[in-house]
């Protein structure tokens, strides 16, 4: 959280428990990412502690049942570190989802290049002649 934001939430008396609270979820969303399964967590995010059950959001059911079978080890290992947790409940929400990968850039090999180089040089001056001779500078 900025520090800006930080600030303006403290400095308004009635905003104060919304500080407080979102405090408390990046403290637990910490803890859960020490204890829990990178691969698991990755894409799982803290909603909520109610009653001592944790709320967790994450990308798709395959994550939300593993999460699931390793969540009363997961209890333990929460309230080893402090937190009052009693039991997790894991929710899909498929339109949340931290873990898209970037791709990766596209690279040519020499003889690829060369190919497209070959083929342009046959070629009129046209946008397509363009688009292959850029093609075969892109070096990735």
């Amino acid at each position: 959280m900025t520090q800006r934001l930080k600030s303006l939430l403290n400095s308004a008396q009635e905003l104060r428990p919304l500080l407080t609270k979102a405090q408390a979820l990046t403290a637990l969303h910490s803890h859960l990412i020490s204890v829990a399964p990178p691969n698991l967590v990755q894409s799982a995010q803290v909603l909520s502690l109610q009653l001592g059950t944790l709320s967790i959001a994450v990308a798709n059911a395959t994550i939300a049942a593993k999460l699931r079978q390793c969540a009363p080890e997961l209890v333990v290992k929460l309230q080893n570190k402090g937190c009052e947790v009693s039991g997790i409940r894991v929710k899909v929400q498929v339109s949340f989802d931290r873990s898209q990968p970037k791709p990766a850039p596209r690279k040519l090999s020499k003889t690829a290049q060369n190919a497209l180089n070959g083929l342009s040089l046959g070629m009129a001056n046209s946008p397509l002649k363009t688009a292959l001779e850029r093609m075969a500078r892109n070096k990735g």
